[in-house]
C-alpha cells in the first residue's frame, strides 16, 4: 500500500483549498512565526515555562519551613496554585485532569497545612478523606517518606536504608553511583548525608499531619514493601534489614570520610545559579544537606544553591510556582528546527544558532567519563548550565539545528558534538539520555527505586535523534554505527506498528521520533515496519482531526486512552505522517485544518495537558514551549511539503 498516493484516501487540493485556503495557512505559519520571535531573548534564546504537578511547589515551600525561611506573601500564592490543582477526586494528580494520586495529594495537603489552611477546611477535608480512603501517607513513595521523615513525621525505619558508605563503594560492587542515572545519583548523594544526620526540620508553626495516617506513623510496620514483587525485590528486603542491624557498629572514621566524600561530589557540581544537576530536587536535598552540615546562611556555596532555588520560581499576580527545572537549550534548538521550516530570516536563526553553539560543552569531565574516560566532550546541556551532565538527545538536536542553519560557520561545533554522541552509543545499538550502558536493571528492585526511576537505558525517541542527527550530517544507513542504531529501532516496534515515547507522551511521541530517523537513512516508505506505523498514527486520528494521548497510557492496561486532542500532540503525529511520505492523505489535511482552527495566544497554542515526561508514571511535564514551537513546525513543514513537486522531508527531524 502506497500512502502517499492511495486515491481512497486523498482530497484534491482545490477540494482542500475550499476548507481552508492557502492564504490562512501562509497566515497562520507567518504570524506564529512572529509571534514566537516576538518572545525570543535578547540575546537569541528561547526558554518557556516548565511545570510540573504539584509536588515540586509543594516541595519548595515544605524546603523554606525545613530552613524555617519563610516568605509570606511567596508561600501564598504558590497555596493558592496548589488549591487551583486540587482535583475533583480531593486529592492533587500527576498531570492535567489526572487520577488521584497519594503521594502528590500528601506533600500538597502538608504544603497547605504548613501555610496556614486549617484541616478542618472543605478543600483540606476532601482532600483528607481522599488520601485516608487510598491507605494513608503511610502507603506514599520513598521520596515522600523522606520528606515526612525530615519533619519527624514518620519515624526514619520508612525509609530504606540508604549507608553514606555507599560513597566509598568500588566501581565493580553490586551499587556503585555511576551505576544509577544522572538525576538519581544528584538526588541520592545529599539525600545519603540526610538520612545518616537525621536532621529535624525547623518547622516553625509546628505543623503536623497525624490525621493523614490509618495507624500512627510510630506503629506502623509495613512501610518498606518490595515494589517489584520479584524473586529479587525480596531479597533486596532481607538486605535493608541486615544494613539496619549493621549501621550502629559502622566505624565513625569511615562515616566522617563518606560524609567528606559526599560534600566533594556536592559541591564540585553545584553549578552556579543552575544548581546541582540544574533539577529542583537535587538542589533541595543540597540545600538541606548543606544547612545541616553547618554552613552558615551567607557561605557562598548555600547561597548558590538557594539562588539556584529562586532561580526555578514563576511568580504572577496572585500565583506562584516552582519550576522542576529550566528548559532553554532545549527550547531554543526545537523553536530554531520550527523557524527553518518557516522560512525565518536567518538573521534571526543565527543569533539563536549562535547563542547554541557557545553553549557547548568542551573542558568539563562529565560523569559520563567513568564509562567513556578517553572520549572529548562535546555535547550540550538542557539547562543554561549543567557541564557535568551534557544530554545527549539536546546535543542531537543541537547539532541537526547548526547543521540545518549554517553547516560552514559551525563546522567544529557539528564536528564535536557528533563525535561525543558517536562515543556514547549503547552496546545494543541505542542511545540513553546522559549515560552509556545505564542498565543495571537488577538495581530497579532495591527498596529505595520504588518510583522506577533510578536508571538511564536507551530509548527509542533518544536513538532516532541520534541516528536522524547522523544521517543529515551524511553518514548513510550502512555506516556500523548507524546500522546498529536502526537495527535497535527496528528491534523496538510494538506489535501495533508504535514506538514507545520516554521523553514525550507517549506512543505518538515514539513513534514521530522513529518515522524521522528511517526517513532520514532513506528507508523504504513501502516496508512493512513503516506501514505498519503509518497506519497505527491514522488510526488514532480523532473524531476532531487530531491527535491525543493521556498520561495514563504508560500504563499498559491503558494504552491509546485519549481525552482530547492536542496541538503538539497533533504536530507529532503530522511530523510523523510526513517523514513516512504521507502528505497528502485526508488525515494529514484534517490535521493541518485542527491546528489552523485551534484557539493561539501570541505563539502558543492553548493547551493545558502535559505531554511530556520526566519518568513514566511517576513525573509528569507540561512544556509551555511545545504548543508553540511544534504546531507551527508541523504547519511550515506541511507547507514545504505539499506543494508541487516538493515531497520529501530533508531532515534528521
Amino acid at each position: 500500500m502506497n500512502f502517499a498516493s492511495n486515491t481512497e484516501h486523498v482530497l484534491e487540493r482545490d477540494e482542500f483549498r475550499s476548507i481552508c485556503s492557502q492564504d490562512t495557512l501562509d497566515f497562520v505559519v507567518e504570524d506564529a512565526a512572529e509571534s514566537l520571535k516576538a518572545v525570543q531573548a535578547h540575546d537569541g534564546h528561547w526558554c518557556f515555562e516548565l511545570e510540573a504537578d504539584s509536588t515540586i511547589p509543594a516541595e519548595y515551600i515544605l524546603l523554606q519551613h525545613f530552613l524555617g525561611e519563610i516568605d509570606s506573601d511567596l508561600e501564598e500564592k504558590i497555596a493558592a496554585y496548589l488549591r487551583r490543582h486540587q482535583g475533583s477526586h480531593g486529592g492533587w494528580p500527576l498531570f492535567h485532569d489526572g487520577n488521584f494520586n497519594l503521594s502528590a495529594s500528601v506533600k500538597a495537603y502538608f504544603a497547605l497545612r504548613l501555610v496556614g489552611d486549617g484541616a478542618d477546611e472543605p478543600h483540606m477535608r476532601r482532600a483528607r478523606a481522599a488520601i485516608l480512603e487510598h491507605g494513608g501517607a503511610s502507603k506514599t513513595n520513598v521520596f515522600t517518606r523522606y520528606s515526612l521523615a525530615l519533619f519527624g513525621q514518620v519515624p526514619w525505619r520508612a525509609v530504606p536504608a540508604m549507608p553514606i558508605e555507599i560513597m566509598l563503594l568500588p566501581r565493580w560492587f553490586t551499587f556503585h553511583l555511576s551505576k544509577v542515572s544522572y538525576w538519581s545519583r544528584t538526588v541520592m548523594v545529599p539525600l545519603l548525608i540526610l538520612a545518616v544526620l537525621k536532621p529535624l526540620a525547623r518547622n516553625p508553626r509546628k505543623i503536623d499531619i497525624r490525621e493523614l495516617f490509618v495507624t500512627p506513623p510510630e506503629q506502623e510496620t509495613n512501610y518498606l514493601i518490595n515494589s517489584t514483587g520479584s524473586r529479587i525485590g525480596k531479597l533486596f528486603l532481607e538486605l535493608d534489614k541486615i544494613l539496619r542491624w549493621m549501621a550502629p557498629h559502622f566505624s565513625k572514621r569511615r562515616q566522617r570520610r563518606a560524609i567528606a566524600k559526599a560534600v566533594e561530589f556536592i559541591t564540585a557540581r553545584l553549578n552556579g545559579d543552575d544548581g546541582l544537576g540544574g533539577i529542583f530536587p537535587a538542589i533541595a536535598n543540597s540545600v538541606m544537606a548543606l544547612d545541616t552540615l553547618g554552613y552558615a546562611r551567607e557561605h557562598i556555596h548555600l547561597a548558590v544553591a538557594k539562588a539556584a532555588i529562586n532561580k526555578l520560581l514563576v511568580v504572577k499576580e496572585t500565583e506562584a510556582y516552582c519550576q522542576p527545572c529550566l528548559s532553554p537549550v532545549w527550547d531554543t534548538c526545537l523553536a530554531v528546527h520550527a523557524m527553518l521550516d518557516s522560512d525565518a530570516h536567518p538573521d534571526d536563526v543565527q543569533k539563536a544558532t549562535d547563542w547554541l553553539a557557545n553553549r557547548q560543552i568542551l573542558d568539563c569531565e562529565g560523569d559520563w567519563r567513568v564509562r567513556r574516560p578517553h572520549l572529548r566532550p562535546g555535547g550540550w546541556a538542557f539547562q543554561y548550565r549543567n557541564a557535568h551532565y551534557p544530554d545527549v538527545d539536546d546535543t542531537a538536536v543541537v547539532v541537526m539545528a547548526l547543521h540545518r542553519a549554517d553547516p560552514k560557520r559551525y563546522e567544529k561545533a557539528i564536528s564535536r558534538g557528533v563525535e561525543w554522541v558517536i562515543g556514547m552509543q549503547c552496546k545494543n545499538g541505542g542511545w540513553g539520555a546522559f549515560d552509556p550502558d545505564n542498565t543495571h536493571f537488577y538495581l530497579d528492585h532495591i527498596p529505595f527505586a520504588d518510583h522506577g526511576a533510578l536508571l538511564d537505558p536507551p530509548t527509542v525517541d533518544v536513538t532516532a535523534r541520534c541516528i536522524g542527527m547522523l544521517a543529515q550530517v551524511r553518514r548513510d544507513r550502512n555506516d556500523p554505527i548507524v546500522a546498529r542504531g536502526i537495527a535497535y529501532l527496528r528491534s523496538e516496534q510494538e506489535d501495533d506498528g508504535s514506538w514507545f515515547g520516554r521523553w514525550g507522551t507517549n506512543y505518538i511521541y515514539g513513534t514521530w521520533s522513529a518515522l524521522c530517523a528511517f526517513n532520514a537513512v532513506g528507508e523504504d516508505r513501502n516496508a512493512p515496519h513503516i506501514r505498519r506505523a503509518v497506519e497505527w498514527l491514522l488510526s488514532q486520528q480523532r473524531s476532531d482531526g487530531g491527535w491525543g494521548e493521556d498520561g495514563v497510557t504508560y500504563w499498559h492496561d491503558c494504552r491509546g486512552h485519549a481525552k482530547v486532542s492536542t496541538p503538539s500532540q497533533t504536530a507529532w503525529a503530522l511530523l510523523g505522517l510526513m517523514a513516512a511520505g504521507v502528505t497528502s492523505h485526508a488525515a494529514v489535511e484534517r490535521g493541518v485544518q485542527f491546528l489552523l482552527q485551534a484557539p493561539r495566544e501570541g505563539p502558543r497554542w492553548c493547551e493545558d495537558s502535559f505531554t511530556a515526561v520526566g519518568f513514566p508514571r511517576v513525573f509528569y511535564l507540561r512544556y509551555h514551549g511545545y504548543a508553540a514551537y511544534f504546531p507551527l513546525w508541523a504547519l511550515a513543514r506541511y507547507r514545504a511539503v505539499s506543494g508541487g513537486e516538493a515531497r520529501t522531508v530533508l531532515y534528521g527531524i
